[in-house]
Formats: structure tokens, C-alpha cells, sequence
């Protein structure tokens, strides 16, 4: 059951911290941080963990890279709408 609620709690509190570093001024809907933060958590949080040999394991590591992988994946999100190749909702 934790692990349930930590798939979805994560992520968007992830989108929603790399909203606050990346996002003020692009006006991301709720939807697309929460989607910023899944695809963040899962490189972010993937890549730090196994390069801390955490495994698969929910734990800090994962969550610090959960939440640098959605502000990367938020910036470069901003940047290609910004250029005209992503339409806003």
C-alpha cells in the first residue's frame, strides 16, 4: 500500500518542487507536473539509486534524484514550448 501511494505522491510532489525552481512565469498546468515529475522520478530517481547501489529501494537518494530529474525534465519541457515545438493544453 505504501509503495502505491509513494508511486503517485512522489512524482508530483517532485513536478511540483521543479515548478517552483524552473516553472514560474511558463504556467504548467497540474497535469503536466505531475507527468514532468513521473518522467523525472523514474530517470532521476532510477539513475541515482543504482548509482548508489540503493537498487530499486525507495529512499532518500531517490527522491533528491526524483525531484532533479522533473526540474530537468520540466526546463527542457519549458524551453521546447518556448521554441513552438510543444502546444500549451
Amino acid at each position: 500500500m505504501f509503495f502505491i501511494l509513494a508511486l503517485v505522491v512522489i512524482p508530483l510532489a517532485a513536478g511540483f518542487i521543479a515548478n517552483f525552481f524552473v516553472g514560474k512565469g511558463h504556467g504548467f498546468e497540474p497535469w503536466e507536473l505531475f507527468v514532468a515529475g513521473i518522467i523525472g522520478s523514474f530517470v532521476g530517481g532510477l539513475i541515482l539509486n543504482l548509482l548508489t547501489g540503493d537498487g530499486l529501494e525507495i529512499t532518500v537518494t531517490g527522491l533528491i534524484g526524483s525531484t532533479i530529474g522533473a526540474i530537468v525534465v520540466l526546463a527542457v519541457w519549458g524551453w521546447l514550448r518556448s521554441k513552438g515545438y510543444l502546444r500549451r493544453a
